[in-house]
């Protein structure tokens, strides 16, 4: 029996042992994953700090919410200024959102979702919106149900707005703050679609091309062409209505697009309040400028189909209003495209007769009205396409003008006519050699190359600068400012020659006759075709010519026809003429003739 309790005991004292043994590993567990816990949450609850999120915990078995102190600062708030009810939070969150939050929530607590994230505004105390990124994770049980959520909550207004305004950037113009090319084509291709499934529904695009803006920009400097765009753009926003586009395309150029027309009469109409608007005067840098604009139209009863279409048409009205005078609108027509294709062609012909220098130089005869001797010529470009033959100047040097072209083409007619003048001079001497005339285009005359292009000119045919005479127009001189002031005084000062072209059709003639070192004035032919049948053509002529004389300059007439008009312009004092009458402009081999039949 003894033995038996002995045994009983040493069990019991066996079991209480391992007990405590049990226990006292249990407990180290469990002090290991408290501390191991609390070691988490700290580094959580630093990391939060650190990253200034806001903490929210709720316990869906009990239905008590917390909210950290940073969450409540995040919107301006102390803690003990509100409750800590799911409401609350609801109340702070932008009504178009309220929905979307809740549904994100509960699609995650059902386990619908792997987490719990979304992007949310939320009202601050001082009445402005923040925007939040709410996240949260639900803790379950072994059935799977949620019992407990918890997340954070960041502020993420600052990069929001870093994000918004990177995007208004891509899509908007940076100095007018007008959508730019990429947002009004993507507007463009809705109205498109549009009417396309709505055949009542009319839409229009409006081209604007500033007129002269490159003189202004120029002239008065980039600050003050930035505050004519700007001025531009608020005077075209306020034309439109509701609904409608205004666009800065680029450079001088705006887009404006008219939505849902009652009829497309109407964009006409827009084109003419925009010309009245624009020729309101405008105040730049103390100045006053009028501006104007050409503004090309397409409407949707061409049935495009992309957008780049609609504003090619356009654009291209707007070049054919612009070649009619500037300040004025027209209307795409399908024979527009027509031009504007057979331009395009013309262009690399164009670009080819440079090439293969497949031009010519006629030379029209400049005659001495006292005893009609040849004094000089005037050289005149002339391109006889392959196919189309001789084409008309009006046709391809507004091209020209346009692709750059000109500039090379000058510079050959330059060298050109200084080879041909400088052989003529040597075949037939007189007491004063022939001279030769060449055009300058508004382009050469800025031209950095300019003076060298001269220069490298005359000495090549060993030309005396005093035989070469450079015509400058009045509006080439205008377009360009101060620069081709600039420009002509450097060519005076090499001693060539400068003769003033299309005098008396300009604005400003008289100052330009002031500023610059003119040695002739052109009489435009205008004058000189009805000089003997309207009295004020005579008058006007009898001025130029009185004027010119009085500062000492030649004066030629250009455009003469009848003998009658050089008796006159003879008898009002002009010295020089040209024109039909005398000659039209000669190939090299036909002025030689001419020059030889002169002088017998």
């Amino acid at each position: 029996v003894l033995h038996t309790l002995a045994l009983l005991v040493l069990g019991a004292i066996g079991a209480l042992l391992l007990a405590l043994t049990w226990n006292a590993a249990l407990q180290r567990e469990v002090s290991l994953r408290t501390a191991e816990l609390r070691a988490s949450e700290e580094r959580y609850a630093l990391a939060a700090q650190a990253a200034n999120d806001g903490l929210w915990e709720w316990d869906l078995v009990s239905g008590k919410f917390y909210f950290s102190p940073r969450w409540f600062a995040g919107l301006g708030f102390e803690p003990r200024e509100s409750t800590t009810r799911l409401t609350d939070w609801l109340v702070h969150i932008h009504a178009n959102e309220r929905e979307a939050f809740r549904t994100a929530l509960e699609a995650h607590l059902a386990g619908h979702t792997s987490s719990f994230e979304g992007e949310y505004r939320l009202r601050h105390r001082d009445g402005s919106w923040r925007s939040m990124l709410v996240r949260g994770l639900a803790v379950r049980d072994s059935a799977g149900r949620a019992t407990r959520i918890a997340g954070s909550q960041t502020d993420i207004t600052d990069r929001r707005r870093a994000e918004d305004q990177l995007l208004h950037d891509a899509f908007h113009d940076q100095v007018t703050g007008l959508p730019n090319r990429a947002l009004f084509l993507d507007r463009l291709a809705g109205s498109i679609a549009r009417s396309r499934r709505h055949s009542g529904f009319l839409f229009a695009v409006l081209f604007l091309d500033l007129d002269r803006f490159k003189v202004i920009n120029d002239s008065l400097g980039h600050a003050a062409g930035d505050r004519l765009l700007t001025t531009v753009a608020s005077r075209l926003t306020a034309c439109l209505r509701h609904g409608d586009t205004v666009a800065r395309l680029g450079g001088d150029e705006f887009a404006v697009l008219l939505d849902d027309l009652g009829h497309l009469d109407e964009a006409v109409a827009m084109a003419e309040q925009i010309h009245r608007e624009l020729g309101r005067p405008f105040r730049i840098e103390g100045t006053e400028i009028f501006p104007s604009a050409s503004i090309g139209i397409a409407t949707s009863k061409t049935g495009y189909q992309q957008p780049e279409e609609v504003l090619r048409d356009a654009d291209t009205a707007m070049y054919r209003a612009k070649s009619l005078g500037k300040a004025r609108h027209q209307v795409f027509d399908t024979e527009m495209h027509a031009r504007a294709v057979n331009l395009l062609l013309l262009e690399g012909d164009l670009r080819r007769a440079l090439e293969e220098r497949s031009f010519e130089v006629h030379y029209q005869p400049i005659v001495r009205l006292a005893d009609r001797s040849v004094l000089g010529f005037e050289a005149l470009l002339r391109w006889s396409h392959p196919a189309r033959g001789m084409i008309p100047q009006g046709e391809y040097l507004p091209l020209a003008e346009e692709t750059g072209l000109i500039t090379p083409i000058g510079w050959w007619v330059l060298a050109e006519a200084c080879r041909q003048i400088a052989v003529w001079g040597d075949q037939f001497p007189q007491p004063v050699p022939l001279w030769v005339s060449v055009n300058l285009s508004a382009r050469q005359l800025v031209q950095p190359e300019l003076i060298t292009e001269v220069e490298s000119a005359l000495a090549e045919h060993g030309l005396v600068a005093a035989r070469l005479r450079l015509e400058i127009t009045e509006g080439a001189v205008l377009e360009q400012s101060e620069r081709a002031l600039a420009a002509v005084d450097g060519l005076s000062s090499l001693g060539v020659r400068i003769d003033l072209d299309d005098f008396g059709t300009g604005y400003s003639s008289l100052s330009y006759l002031h500023r610059l070192p003119i040695d002739r004035v052109k009489i435009d032919r205008s004058f000189i075709a009805s000089i003997n049948e309207q009295s004020d053509s005579l008058e006007i002529v009898r001025a130029i010519i009185g004027l010119s004389r009085n500062l000492g300059m030649e004066v030629v007439a250009e455009g003469i026809e009848r003998e009658a008009q050089a008796t006159t312009l003879r008898a009002l004092g002009c010295e020089l003429a040209q024109g039909f009458f005398f000659s039209p402009p000669l190939v090299a081999r036909e002025a030689e003739r001419y020059l030889r039949a002169a002088r017998r």
